[in-house]
């Protein structure tokens, strides 16, 4: 296939590279634009529910990510006062088989040199470092980029560039990102320091009053991912700041003895405030999109961000790849099966956060009657809109889960 110049992603990240391997697939060059002087990630531990797996599949990489992950036996849920079960999902094989694909944990360096790896391979990307995109001009038949040094013109601009995206500074212009408040603390640790009684093949979250916390295994159980959230009404965004153990146990001092054990058990504690962004209905420019992110931020909550990007860069490749002649409509096209979608994940990742990670008393109380109600079958059924979706539908309502009649006042 003749292609007169490449597709420009800017971001050098899961879903940057993601791209850059849709496309080569449908046959179509790029050049990803990193800002840093290196390529890698950041980061410890993400989820992989079946629908990343998908996506994983359809980019050449599923197997490779299969090698680096470690496959758990159940989600657990636990109440962080009473130190009880609320519920265990069992993500076995009559998980994989309602689903089409396992749930995994990898640590998050381990996906993203399975991407970067598969990009190094393939002669249709190239990689470029020290690039950050700044902003763009168009001119109907190609966009210019202006880097931090120079200028590089392309067939399109993806801006795969993150929380803070200078591209979408530009395509959407809704200023800084909506701080939540919320500050998350994050530590892995080798096997041998984690509590032996809480070795679980598990991904385990521990529900508590304005505040949760998470663990399970990585790298071949080497390692422990630790992940802890408390409400302390942070107002600055703040990124990767190594804090004491103490600090994180300020926020945790109301919570059973067992998970305070868990924080205990780490030293080199890390600090985020989360941030997001509400759900917009266009990140689209005429040859510029948006994609991961840098289109739809979300907190933490429902383990999807990861998954969302890798679920955008199938798509936009699939929408390219049907005719990659005309760019605009297939930008349209992507924007339009992935909005509705994306923005009830954005959404509900901030429900979920509220009303099953962090209520008390009462609400505490009522979502553990709820959640033993459902058991797993009811929760998979929850889920199935989610984790047997492709992100491909060209139904938005069907991608988002809205296919059936709203109930009745």
């Amino acid at each position: 296939m003749s292609q007169a110049s490449p597709f420009l992603i800017a971001g050098g990240g899961i879903g940057g590279l993601a791209t850059a391997l849709g496309l080569a697939r449908k046959g179509l060059r790029s050049v990803v634009l990193e800002r840093r002087p290196e390529f890698g990630e950041i980061g410890a531990g993400i989820q992989l529910g079946p629908n990343a797996f998908h996506a994983l599949d359809q980019l050449g990489v599923g197997d490779a990510a299969r090698a680096a992950a470690v496959f758990i036996d159940h989600l657990r849920l636990m109440d962080a006062t009473t130190a009880e079960e609320i519920v265990r999902v069992p993500v076995d094989a009559r998980f994989r088989e309602r689903f089409g694909n396992p749930y995994a944990v990898i640590h998050r360096g381990d996906l993203y040199r399975v991407l970067l790896e598969a990009c190094r391979r393939e002669p249709l990307i190239e990689l470029r470092t020290d690039a950050e995109v700044q902003g763009y001009e168009q001119n109907g038949s190609s966009v210019r980029v202006h880097l931090s040094k120079g200028s590089l013109t392309g067939t399109a601009l993806i801006g795969a560039d993150g929380l803070w995206s200078n591209v979408r500074k530009q395509v959407v212009g809704d200023g800084p990102p909506r701080v939540s408040g919320h500050t998350t603390y994050r530590a892995v640790v080798p096997t041998e320091a984690m509590p032996e009684d809480l070795r679980w093949n598990a991904a385990t979250l521990w529900a508590g009053p304005k505040c949760h916390a998470v663990h399970y295994p990585l790298s071949g159980w080497k390692l422990f991912n630790l992940v802890v959230t408390c409400h302390n009404e942070a107002r600055e965004p703040v990124a990767g700041k190594p804090v004491s153990q103490a600090e994180v146990l300020a926020g945790f001092r109301h919570v059973h003895p067992t998970v305070q054990s868990i924080i205990r058990s780490a030293e080199d504690w890390k600090l985020w405030v989360l941030c997001d962004r509400d759900p917009v209905e266009r990140w689209t420019d005429g040859r510029v999109t948006l994609l991961g992110d840098a289109a739809h931020p979300m907190l933490q909550y429902f383990a999807q961000g990861a998954c969302m990007a890798l679920e955008d860069a199938v798509c936009l490749a699939h929408c390219v790849g049907l005719d990659p002649t005309r760019i605009e409509e297939a930008f349209e096209a992507y924007q339009r099966r992935r909005v509705l979608r994306t923005a009830r994940v954005q959404l509900q990742s901030r429900w979920i956060g509220e009303h099953i990670y962090h209520p008390a008393n009462a609400h505490a109380q009522l979502r553990n009657a709820i959640l033993r109600a459902m058991g797993p079958q009811g929760i998979y059924d929850s889920l199935a809109w989610l984790y047997g979706g492709s992100g491909l539908s060209e139904d938005p309502a069907a991608a988002a889960g809205a296919v059936r009649p709203l109930p009745a006042p």
